[in-house]
This record gives C-alpha cells, structure tokens and sequence, in this order.
C-alpha cells in the first residue's frame, strides 16, 4: 500500500533524524533572534546596533568559509550517526554557555557563542544531507528531503518569530536560558534514536590544509556537470531567500509602514510558503527525483517576484497598518499572495536539486560534495547582503525595485543554468506532458539496472516515445531515433540537448548510419544506458513491426544486456499516426492512461531480433 509523505516520520531510520535536525535549526533561531533582541535593547553602549547585527551574521558564516573543507572529510570517514550524536552533545555545551551570556546580558560572550554555533552547523551541514541516502531509498528521496526542507523553514520561521511571540526583550533571561539548552537537550536525545550510517569513505585521510581541501572538495562537485549546475542553483537560493529575508524587515517598516505583528505574518507567510512547495513538490513528482519542477520553480519565483514589486502601490498611504487593516485592502491580500508564491515555487526549485545531488554524486564523496555546497551557500548569502548594500544603500533603490532586480536576476541566472544542463527543460517538457495528456503507469522499471551499460529495446508509436521514456526511466538515457524525427523544428533542440543519436538507413545515408553505430558504442562504453527503437519508424497501424538486425549489430560489437520495453495506450493519441499524419490535427483526448512495461534483463549471447520482439509484443498491454 502507497503511504503518505509523513509515514516517514514514525520510521526510526528517518524520524529521529528529522526531530534532530528541526530542533537544531530551531534552536539556532532562538539563539539568533534572542541576541538580535538583546543587541537592540541598547545594552551595549557606543557601539552601532546595526554593526554589531553585521558582525553577528559575519560571526555565524565564517566557519563555513573557514571549516566546511574539514567538516566533509569528516562526514564521510567516520560513521555518521555517531557523528550527529557527538555534535548534538557539543550543542548542549554551547547552549549553556550561551545560558550565562544571556544571563549577564554579555553581548560580546555571546557573540563568541555565535561563532561556536556557526562551527557546530558547518559540521551537522554535510552530514545532514549525505545520510538521507544512506537510510532511505531511490524512491524516497524527494519525500525525505521535502519533510526536510518544510522542517527546517518551520524552525526557521518559528525561532525568528520567537521574539515577537515570547516577547524576549521584556523577558528574563531564564527564559531564554532555558529554551536554548532545553532544545539542545531535546536535539540530544533525538540524535541517540538515529540508526547506524557507515562511513562512506573511511579509508581516506585528513587533509588539514583546508585552503587547498577546499578547492579539492568543489573539484568533487564540478566532476559531473549537472551535479554542480545543482549546487550553482542552490546557492543562487539561498542569495534570494537572504535578500528577501533580510529586506523584508525595512519592506514592512517603511514601505507598508507595518507593525511588528505584520511583519511576522509575512516572514511566516514566506516560511510556510516554502513549506508548502515542498510538500507539492513531493506530490508532484511522483514520488522521483523530478528536474522538470525546477525550470517551473524559476518561473514562478521570477513571476511573482516581478508582482510583488507592483502589489503595495494599493495600500492606504501614511497609515500604521496592523494585520487586520492589512487585510482588509485587495493590495494587501496581494502582497501575502505574492510572499506565498514565491516561497511555493522557492519549495518546487530547491527540493529535486537536493534529491538530485543525492542521487547522481558519488557516495564516497557526497559529504564533500554537500560541504562545497554549503561553503557557495555562505558566499552567495554574504554577497546577498553586499548587493543589498549597494544597491538599497548607494543607489537608493527602494526595497520594490530591489525585489523587481532579484526577479530579473532570476530570470538570468536560470537562462544561464538551464542553457548549460539543458536536461532540466527536457524534464519540464516530460512532465507537462505526463501529467496534462496522459497518465504513466509504470511496470518492472526496477528490472533496469541502477548503474552500468545496457540497452533498451522498445516498440515505437509516437513521436514523443522518447519523452516518456526518458521522464520515466530514473537513469539518463541516450535515444536512437530515426533522423526525420530527430531533426523536427524544436524537437531538435530537445533531442540534441539530451544527447539522442539520429540514425538513418545504410542504403539512404551510410555516413549517419555508420556514426549512429559509433556513438552508440561509445556511450554503452562508457557506461551508459541506450535506448533503441528497432522498428526504425513509427507504426503505421499501431502494431509491432518487424524488429531489424540493427539490435544483433551493437550487442554484438558492445555485449551488454538488453531490457524490453512495451508502450501501450498511445496509439491515436495526438502525436501518433491514428487518423492521419500525426501534429496536423486537434486531441481527441486528455490525459490518456499509458502504461509503460519492463521486462527482465536478456543476456547479450541470447539476443535475436525477433525473440526481442515476440518479449516487447507480450509487455504491451491491449486498450
């Protein structure tokens, strides 16, 4: 039976693992606003509220500029349960320390604790999204990072709230005091139920020279292209949610001229939008690491990122505004709508990158991997704040038209990425098409091997089969097509982005027959997975037609084994060739059923055209 997306957490190899991880980023917003508050209150006298704020988020960020490098090579040589209890225990001891600070109302004590806890996430950082792997499966990634990603912007939202919802600038300091190491404890003693997660790398050694380990670590990351596009695109991020966070407070103030009130509802609003994404984003994909959300999330971020930049104008002008004259206007009914957008496309972008990072990384290299992200992480937020400073403090910007630049940044930025690693459009196109003209049911996919070369036979009725099969199949894979179908207008740019190899008759075009044959040997050589069509066009009747001996060619000149494949409901759908040529008339239907088959793996001794034909003619289904 299907579970649900938070089933998960009544799962001892995921639900202590979450808890530890909400309370720590619970904890650390606590901790933060706390000292944001007490730096407010005036306590320390002669020095600038604003500059001590900076010099505590500059305290919090250096140790992942400094210590990141060190913390990956840790998460994978030992094992990482034993790590997060370790760390988690270290968080008590920094809690209560950071317990008599506040006791003492000792700001610069306190910001010395800071900096401890900046070093104590720089080294729960790699380890947090290097052991979802380890005790969850292919199919529960994306569910695990979503439960993840809406933790941790739930702490978030709820620690950077606290003060206005506990009122900790009028509080005692037992308060406080007794929050910060109260939650270290209950992070503690989550830890203690997380299971065993071996070391990925335990052979490896410690390089303490982390000016050079941190070159080498994002070496790791640029190994494979779309893995660091991935990382790039995180980082871009965490620059967006940092400027909009950090101008959200000025936004309220001095521009929807808002109360304190107002502005959690909008911070929270943010939050929780992420949230929400992120839960859609499991829905949505399928329960699989699903590129095509990504390009939608950029769009949506840019879309109401561009709106928000228009919605105050509505709003009464010179007026306090609470939460309740807030609502009242249309414009600020807008203003909530285009937070929440923002943060629902934010949770649609940044889920699949994670899972997918996951997925495609070497495990032996994945904390390491995770530490180069989090180090971009840290750079792109302090350039978020330099931006802000620049263009809000020098150029006098208003915060609108700063939220408008960040909107056409966006749209930059994404240009550039999805232009390098044209794999994420492919897989936008795939799942538009998946989830508007038709319903995929997948059969015995799990029959295709998770690494290593191998070759796909299936029978060929349309002219988006390679679409489906590529938004189907968890592993990319390299499509032989004949070349009138390969060179269609757009199409085009579709099929050479994913590396599809055109083919051609021997008698009609020898040069891009012999080509198919070589870069197809090239990529079964390397690795890779092949698909191929062995009718070599599409059906005319919607039956299967003769298999030619193109397929005996390449297994015998490359053995790998040969999965067959059957696609069925798609005869007279809008991209087949049922009543006429296919594109030239109306759908007669949407979201039609499909059902995608797989069968077992054949031995490459055993492959022969028609018995390859005669196992693809038994998989497909009959309407």
């Amino acid at each position: 039976m299907k579970e649900g997306t938070f089933s998960l957490l009544g799962k001892r190899r995921f639900g202590p693992f979450f808890f530890t991880q909400f309370l720590g980023a619970f904890n650390d917003n606590v901790f933060r606003q706390a000292l944001i508050l007490l730096i407010a209150s005036g306590v320390v006298a002669g020095t600038e509220v604003n500059t001590l704020n900076n010099v505590a988020l500059a305290l919090f960020i250096l140790p992942f500029f400094l210590f990141s490098a060190l913390a990956g090579q840790v998460a994978d040589k030992y094992d990482r349960a034993m790590l997060v209890r370790r760390i988690k225990f270290a968080e008590v001891l920094i809690m209560g320390c950071a317990a008599a600070g506040f006791f003492f109302s000792s700001v610069y004590f306190l910001l010395a604790v800071l900096f401890l806890m900046g070093l104590q996430s720089t080294f729960f950082g790699p380890i947090k999204y290097a052991i979802i792997p380890q005790h969850l499966g292919p199919r529960e990634l994306v569910t695990g990072n979503a439960l993840v990603e809406m933790g941790t912007f739930l702490a978030i939202l709820l620690g950077s709230i606290s003060g206005v919802l506990l009122k900790m600038d009028a509080a005692s300091p037992a308060i406080v005091s007794t929050a910060v190491v109260g939650l270290a404890l209950l992070g503690y003693l989550a830890a203690r139920g997380i299971p065993s997660a071996p070391a990925a790398d335990p052979g490896s050694r410690l390089n303490w020279n982390l000016w050079k380990e941190t070159w080498r670590i994002v070496g790791y990351a640029r190994e494979v292209k779309s893995v660091w596009m991935c990382v790039l695109g995180i980082s871009w991020f965490w620059f967006l949610g940092a400027a909009y966070t950090t101008q959200l407070k000025v936004y309220v103030d001095d521009y929807l001229l808002g109360t304190d009130g107002l502005y959690a509802l909008l911070l929270g609003t943010f939050s929780v939008g992420i949230g929400l994404g992120s839960w859609l984003c499991e829905k949505l994909s399928g329960r699989q690491v699903e590129l095509g959300l990504v390009p939608l999330g950029s769009i949506g971020l840019s879309l109401f990122g561009v709106d928000l930049f228009f919605s105050y104008a509505g709003l009464p002008k010179g007026v306090e505004l609470g939460i309740g004259a807030f609502l009242q206007a249309p414009a600020g009914w807008r203003v909530l709508v285009d937070l929440l957008g923002i943060g629902v496309f934010g949770g649609f972008y940044i889920v699949p990158l994670f899972a997918f990072i996951q997925q495609r990384s070497d495990p032996r290299h994945l904390a390491r991997i995770i530490a180069a992200n989090n180090i971009l992480n840290a750079l792109l937020m302090v350039l978020s704040a330099a931006a802000g400073i620049v263009l809000v403090g020098l150029l006098d910007l208003t915060v609108p038209q700063f939220f408008l630049v960040l909107a056409l940044l966006n749209v930059v930025v994404a240009a550039y990425i999805y232009t390098v690693v044209p794999e994420f459009l492919i897989r936008l196109l795939v799942w538009m098409l998946t989830n508007v003209l038709y319903r995929i049911k997948r059969k015995g996919l799990e029959n295709i091997p998770d690494e290593g070369p191998c070759l796909l036979v299936c029978n060929h009725v349309s002219y988006v089969d390679a679409l489906l099969l590529g938004g189907a199949v968890r592993r990319p894979a390299r499509f032989v097509m004949f070349k009138p179908i390969y060179d269609l207008p757009l199409m085009n740019l579709i099929f050479r982005g994913g590396k599809a190899i055109p083919i051609d008759g021997k008698s009609r075009n020898p040069e891009v027959y012999e080509e198919a044959f070589r870069r197809i040997r090239e990529e079964l050589a390397a690795g890779q997975v092949v698909c191929l069509f062995p009718e070599g066009q599409l059906t005319p009747d919607g039956e299967v037609g003769e298999f030619r001996n193109g397929l005996e060619k390449i297994v015998k000149e490359t053995p790998v084994p040969v999965i067959p494949m059957a696609l069925s409901g798609l005869w007279g759908s809008f991209f087949s060739h049922k009543g006429g040529r296919a594109l030239t008339r109306l759908p007669r239907r949407f979201w039609s059923r499909v059902v995608l088959s797989a069968g077992e793996p054949v031995p490459p001794q055993a492959v022969e055209a028609e018995d390859m034909r005669r196992r693809v003619l038994a998989l497909r289904e009959q309407p």
